[in-house]
């Protein structure tokens, strides 16, 4: 995962090179569909009822996405796409990885920056939010003893988890950069117990076409 996040790191601090060599790529104002490769980084932990958590722990996310203008007049897009996303957390009892094939339906609205700030016409600042549908494919549980189970096993986890994906991008030519945070809506603990209930934070670099 360290030597992931230094590769992360590289390509951020590489971008504005690259989008010398991007130039009459994508534009905002011109494009009607774009399509993109993301790749990026997660902290996630679960929060539940009764005091339960898990705390953070890191993940991977790698996807591809499409995105539609909606507007003539306004640049709002409508972008979804496939995701495999890792999620989770761990605690003194327990650490949980769930690893999801997630699939976002996010409303981006673009802002250009202005053209009379030198180096900055070209950049833009693109608020999102939306709905997030993901279905469990993999993971472990591990408990204090050391001792292992599939995460989406019976008594554990349930796979499908609804959710809402808020966050801001930025975008210089084909050059994209995103921060935002993933609110788990649906109790997938199938344990009744407890609830428990996805949380995560995610940094995503990429390119658009």
């Amino acid at each position: 995962m360290k030597k992931f996040l230094v590769a992360i790191c590289a390509m951020v601090l590489s971008a504005p090179a690259f989008a010398q060599y991007s130039s009459g790529g994508f534009t905002l104002d011109e494009e009607n569909m774009y399509w993109g490769i993301r790749v990026g980084l997660s902290n996630a932990h679960m929060a539940g009822n009764h005091g339960y958590s898990l705390g953070s722990r890191g993940g991977l996310n790698l996807g591809g996405v499409v995105g539609l203008r909606c507007s003539n007049s306004v640049p709002v897009f409508l972008e979804s796409g496939v995701y495999y996303s890792e999620k989770g957390g761990k605690g003194d009892l327990a650490k949980s990885r769930l690893s999801y094939i997630e699939i976002p339906v996010l409303i981006k609205y673009g802002v250009k920056l202005s053209e009379s700030v030198p180096g900055l016409k070209d950049m833009a600042v693109i608020p999102f939010f939306g709905p997030t549908f993901s279905f469990g494919v993999g993971g472990k549980t591990e408990d204090a003893t050391g001792e292992k189970w599939d995460s989406f096993s019976s008594r554990r986890f349930s796979r499908f988890d609804l959710g809402l994906k808020g966050g801001v991008g930025i975008e210089y030519n084909m050059i994209y950069l995103e921060l935002g945070y993933q609110w788990g809506l649906t109790n997938i603990s199938q344990n009744d117990g407890f609830d428990a209930y996805n949380r995560a934070f995610f940094l995503n670099f990429g390119v658009n076409f």
